[in-house]
């Protein structure tokens, strides 16, 4: 005889919000915590839990439990699967973290988070979260380096260069916007910006630009750098505390710091008193330049070791001789010169939106070999772009292949056909 006096399991769990707080007694933790914030949980229990919570709590306590409800997607295997013990596809996150770090699985989960969808687990994605971490140790282990036996204040000097001015700008933009993101719950939004921030503007960019001064003679310009580095770090760890608690915390603490402790300081937040306009639009103008050298220098297989001579004409000349040392470190200058305009027989066009960069090739390549082994890609692309044309203008294929393979031609397609813009660009760059 089944007992028709039975209760599930979600009978009790939809007393959760105030029977774990003394109900029925009224009690003190009672009149804090309820009603709580936000309920944190997945989409899949929103009848079984979610709103059986509510139903309870406008029963007994006559007024809901949470104000808001974040739902999240679940957490599937790489093949978009569910983790069943059947399937035998579920993960130990203890064994994630031993191998790769509790920071490295926290910040793997967060960046995989987008409302309402499903996440899908891999150990490539956590690899990528550990060379997060190691970007992150490795760039406070160069200022560390760089502030030892010195006295540095975690503050603003008095005095910023153009660059100081872009990377706070740009500082300060991302915080305005994780802050934002945050409020909507959009945790792998901000999350990715702070990845961005980190990896490319601070270390790609900001660290490299500033070791011109930290190597420099200019001891005054040095010590400035030094406090701006200390300052941005500091604070971009502050930003990562929610994400990468540990980590954060371990580097923070060597710092210049003010405060006990990450998890107990206040978050960095939008100021306008730091925001230079001017300033960072003269850097990127500068950057795009320098990516622009780089690229050119990169699709003609140039050594960073050779260096030649850099011409740029362009009708705001102040940003770009002020950046002449950025050019000689980052785009491998021997010198710039900065005029309106140049007239250089047999040299390489380089244009972006506020310059037009000369580059006299015959000095860094030898032409003839250069143009051969060009001129070899290129047939070898084309007869691969042609290929794979023939197999999407082939309606067997795209009709009984599966939809993936299709999609995989159609995108390899596309790449090879930028592929051969380029090379024809630096064929025709080379005068073939």
């Amino acid at each position: 005889h089944q007992d028709e006096d039975t209760l599930d399991t979600w009978f009790s769990s939809a007393l959760w919000p105030f029977s774990t707080l003394g109900w029925p007694e009224k009690t003190k933790e009672l009149e804090y915590f309820y009603p709580t914030d936000t309920l944190v949980t997945g989409y899949d229990i929103i009848f079984f839990w979610v709103a059986r919570m509510i139903f309870s709590g406008l029963e007994h306590m006559k007024e809901v439990p949470f104000k808001t409800v974040f739902f999240h997607g679940l957490v599937r295997d790489a093949q978009g699967r569910k983790m069943s013990k059947s399937l035998g596809n579920g993960i130990d996150p203890l064994e994630v973290i031993a191998q790769y770090g509790a920071d490295a699985l926290r910040f793997t989960l967060v960046t995989g988070i987008s409302p309402g969808n499903d996440t899908r687990f891999s150990t490539e994605r956590v690899e990528a979260s550990r060379n997060f971490a190691n970007k992150l140790w490795n760039a406070s282990r160069f200022i560390l380096m760089n502030i030892e036996g010195k006295e540095v204040k975690n503050e603003l000097p008095a005095r910023l260069a153009t660059e100081d001015k872009w990377i706070v700008s740009a500082f300060n933009r991302v915080a305005k916007e994780v802050n934002e993101n945050l409020e909507k719950f959009e945790l792998g939004i901000a999350a990715q910006k702070l990845y961005d921030f980190l990896w490319d503007q601070f270390c790609d960019w900001f660290i490299e630009i500033a070791k011109i001064r930290l190597t420099g003679d200019d001891e005054q310009a040095a010590q400035e750098v030094r406090q701006v580095l200390v300052w941005v770090m500091t604070r971009t760890l502050a930003m990562l505390h929610p994400f990468m608690p540990y980590i954060t915390e371990e580097i923070w603490q060597t710092m210049p710091h003010d405060g006990e402790a990450l998890i107990v300081n206040s978050y960095p937040s939008y100021d306008p008193a730091l925001d230079f306009p001017e300033a960072s639009a003269r850097m990127e103008s500068v950057m795009a330049a320098v990516r622009a050298v780089r690229n050119r220098r990169s699709e003609m297989n140039v050594a960073p070791s050779r260096r030649t001579k850099l011409y740029l004409a362009t009708a705001k000349p102040d940003a770009f001789v002020e950046g002449t040392a950025i050019f000689q470190r980052l785009a491998y200058a021997t010198e710039l010169e900065v005029a309106d305009s140049f007239t250089l027989d047999g040299a390489v066009t380089i244009v972006t939106p506020d310059a037009k960069i000369y580059i006299q090739m015959d000095e860094l390549v030898d032409k003839a070999a250069e143009i051969a082994r060009l001129t070899k890609e290129l047939e070898s692309a084309e007869k691969q772009y042609a290929t794979a044309q023939a197999k999407l203008s082939n309606e067997k294929f795209t009709g009984k292949a599966p939809a993936n393979v299709v999609e995989g031609v159609r995108q390899n397609a596309a790449r090879l056909q930028e592929h051969i813009a380029l090379i024809r660009s630096s064929l025709e760059a080379l005068g073939r």
